[in-house]
């Protein structure tokens, strides 16, 4: 018999593109609003009470609201807003980092953000080996494609083709260093300096180390081996063993739902830089809804995605 899926907030990028992963899967039958109920609050309520799984493709407010608006204690819920990332209760949908078991058992699951997915990815578990310190003040700096932005941003970026790259949240306090923070297990929040290039989709997230200034820090190849093993096995996970003359985001990418880590080092072993490439919208946001919704239904993870 099929699950049945509600997403809430169907018709956004993150939305549309779940429903992409889910099509002509036979294990799940997705449930729809026409379009003159899909914002009427009965209608909504109805859906999100018949369903077994809700996906909310939402705003922070709206996703609170959808939760409030479940009555019953089998509905299980995946929230790709920021609303839960860090509130109790809810399971943080990385199930390579906080154990496939976990997920596979909870009732709210947050997705992760895209560029925590990067950061995260790539500092937990070397600071749960303790071969970088938790007390480090880190820093992370990411570039992505315009369609995490929304509508707005992708019709600005697309209306105007002039823009190059946009640097923002300069004011600091980004909404998502505080899952950086604590899924990466550190001490102190991290300096989060983020950018929008004009490409569609695509993002690199990195975390530059100055090794020799950091207190019983690992050797370059020690951290590269610690990431090997603890991702070993995973289909959706890799870590790469060279050095590439350069990484390009093209704006030609096609979807994919792999997250790609890299350890790049100075000659001497005394600055590393940290880097991991994935999918904004993959890995960072439909691609790793449908991992979770997979995980939890008793599915093999990779159902659907793209690889």
């Amino acid at each position: 018999m099929s699950a049945t899926i509600f997403i809430d907030g169907a018709v956004g990028t993150t939305g549309l593109e779940i429903a992409e992963r889910l099509s002509g899967r036979s294990e799940f039958a997705l449930l729809t609003l026409p379009e003159h109920r899909r914002k009427d609050d009965a209608a909504r309520a109805e859906a999100l009470n018949a369903a077994d799984f809700v996906i909310l493709c939402l705003p922070d407010d709206a996703a609170r609201a959808a939760v409030a608006m479940i009555a019953n204690d089998t509905t299980r819920v995946i929230d790709a807003s920021t609303a839960h990332r860090t509130a109790a209760g809810w399971t943080y949908g990385f199930p390579e980092v906080v154990g496939r078991e976990t997920v596979a058992a909870a009732m709210r699951v947050s997705n992760p953000g895209c560029y925590p997915t990067g950061f995260i990815a790539l500092l937990a578990p070397l600071v749960r080996a303790g071969l970088l310190p938790a007390d480090w003040p880190y820093t992370c700096n990411a570039v992505s494609g315009y369609s995490g932005g929304g509508k707005a941003l992708i019709a600005r970026f697309e209306e105007d083709p002039d823009i190059a790259f946009r640097a923002y949240g300069l004011g600091l306090g980004h909404k998502h260093v505080a899952e950086m923070q604590k899924l990466a297990g550190l001490v102190h929040l991290p300096v989060f300096a983020p950018a929008v290039v004009a490409a569609h989709r695509g993002m690199v997230v990195e975390v530059p180390l100055p090794l020799a200034a950091m207190p019983e820090a690992a050797s370059p190849a020690a951290l590269r081996d610690c990431l090997a093993a603890f991702y070993a096995g995973s289909e959706i996970v890799t870590v790469g063993s060279g050095t590439p003359d350069e990484l390009l985001l093209r704006k030609s990418m096609s979807p994919v739902d792999r997250l790609d880590l890299n350890v790049f080092a100075s000659a001497d072993g005394s600055q590393a830089r940290l880097v991991a490439v994935l999918d904004n919208l993959g890995k960072g946001a439909s691609g790793a809804a449908v991992q979770n919704l997979n995980i939890m239904a008793g599915l093999p993870e990779t159902a659907g995605l793209v690889l």
